[in-house]
């Protein structure tokens, strides 16, 4: 069970309920987070939760079976919305887009992806600085400098960072210059770094593993809750297969279910969901219309000049068309 305290509880209040919950024969684990203070109460026992729900400091308790609960719609009907400042918010009741390159290249590239975003109205610009490659040899990213670099350009053009971070002692050079930190598939079950994640306070898409389940990518993002940091967004970015014609099976029945099982934005990132640009905006509006809160997918002014990724990365004209598009395809879905 999910046992909310009431703001500014006193000690012995604390201790109280605590002890109360302790004599029924269930574990409580306390998780503090930017908005609120709770207690998860793990244990098998029945008994009637008005037990504990009408102690002094007890602000609601709802009963959570699932073994994600401070992530689930059980207990927190409302979805999340997530401010990043500035007006510009990811959840329900505003289609969030996010578009820009794979990897961060140099100053001249960030100034015509800014103004591309600029022109289009996003707010949000994604682009690696430190990138995990499959080859050694291949581009890796330009790193903490690249990422300052790719700060002051947004900053100066009212435009949000969305940049992967790899491993934890990445986070504190880091932290300063990013708005959303990116866990990427191949560490979404890297659980030293969602710990880390969960203290840091900044917000986290949390990508879906090569090979997860729907089940472990929400398991992976209670840890980042448990840890204190409730602003978090789950990613569909596509799950590996036999089939060899596309990059990866993007799964967009994980949309509609991920929103009934979770109270947190969902995004869907169809660039690396199938790979291959020409059909990259197709998979993009199928996903507005599966239910998602957002689209994140890559744009690059010569995508076949790209660093990293050009076959599935979209060039302007491409993404200025899907954007329009995606927009138009949110209004009638709102209109259902």
């Amino acid at each position: 069970m999910i046992i909310q305290l009431q703001q500014g509880i006193p000690a012995e209040l604390k201790e109280n309920i605590l002890k109360q919950v302790q004599e029924i024969g269930y574990k409580a684990n306390e998780v503090v987070t930017q908005q609120a203070h709770y207690l998860v109460a793990i244990g098998k026992k029945e008994f009637d939760i008005r037990q504990i729900g009408q102690l002094p400091g007890v602000a609601d308790i709802h009963r959570v079976s699932e073994e994600y609960k401070l992530i689930s719609r059980r207990w927190r009907v409302n979805p999340t919305v997530i401010d990043l400042g500035d007006g510009v918010t990811v959840g329900e009741g505003n289609f969030s887009i996010m578009a820009g390159p794979c990897s961060i290249e140099g100053e001249e590239q960030i100034e015509k992806v800014v103004a591309h975003l600029v022109e289009n109205n996003v707010k949000i610009m994604r682009g690696g600085v430190f990138k995990p490659r499959s080859s050694p040899y291949a581009f890796r990213g330009l790193g903490i400098d690249g990422l300052k670099t790719f700060h002051r350009i947004c900053r100066e053009n009212g435009i949000k960072i969305i940049t992967e971070v790899m491993q934890v002692s990445q986070i504190e050079e880091m932290i300063d210059y990013v708005d959303v930190f990116q866990v990427g598939a191949r560490n979404s079950q890297n659980f030293n770094l969602l710990d880390a994640l969960g203290e840091a306070q900044k917000p986290v898409l949390l990508k879906r593993g090569i090979s997860g389940t729907l089940e472990e990518l929400l398991q992976a993002a209670e840890y980042i809750f448990s840890n204190g940091n409730e602003k978090i967004m789950l990613c569909e970015r596509g799950i590996r297969g036999y089939e060899k014609a596309y990059r990866n099976i993007l799964d967009l029945n994980a949309v509609p279910v991920l929103k009934e099982k979770t109270h947190l934005p969902v995004i869907v990132d169809p660039s690396h969901g199938i790979g291959l640009r020409d059909y990259v905006a197709s998979m993009a509006l199928a996903s507005v219309m599966a239910g998602a809160d957002g689209v994140i997918f890559e744009t690059h002014y010569t995508p076949e000049k790209a660093f990293s990724d050009g076959q599935q990365t979209l060039n302007f004209q491409e993404s200025e068309r899907l954007i329009k598009q995606m927009r138009q395809a949110y209004a009638l879905r709102e209109s259902f």
